[in-house]
């Protein structure tokens, strides 16, 4: 039988800092590629891109973690992915969220419904967990991008 330590088992490998700085900017093109059939290219670069830029918008709230196990597969979240997570957005229903639950990181969406509070793996080999008065548990902050090879 599988303890509550073991279905909360760790999801996260590194916890990493956002430098709150600009890194490099990147060309950014302005037309669209499709990711259907082929389409006339622009020939030009619109503007410059710094993805700091785009994906952090609290730096001062945002933190990096990299992902470890399979329970958020299905939610397009693998192993050795990296999140980029922002504390200052306020955790909803639906929303996937870092928690700190007995002492152990874990990703996760979050379902809230009539004062209850689970959290619920997007893969159906993992149990939904059911948070209780007698566990710890606090959010730490709301998944906002998903970094990812492809």
């Amino acid at each position: 039988m599988q303890t509550m330590n073991d279905r909360a088992r760790s999801a996260i490998s590194e916890i990493y800092a956002c430098a709150g700085t600009a890194g490099p900017a990147l060309p950014f093109l302005l037309a669209s590629i499709a990711a259907g059939f082929p389409s006339p290219a622009d020939d030009y670069i619109d503007r410059m891109l710094d993805l700091n830029e785009f994906l952090v918008r609290h730096p001062a709230a945002t933190f990096f973690v990299r992902v470890a196990g399979e329970s958020m597969i299905d939610a397009g979240i693998h192993p050795g992915d990296i999140l980029i997570v922002d504390r200052s957005i306020e955790p909803a229903d639906d929303r996937i969220v870092i928690a700190a639950l007995n002492g152990e990181l874990t990703v996760k969406r979050i379902r809230m419904e009539s004062g209850r509070i689970c959290l619920a793996p997007e893969n159906p080999r993992f149990p939904a967990i059911e948070i209780t008065p007698d566990m710890q548990f606090e959010v730490w902050g709301v998944v906002c991008h998903v970094i990812h090879r492809v």
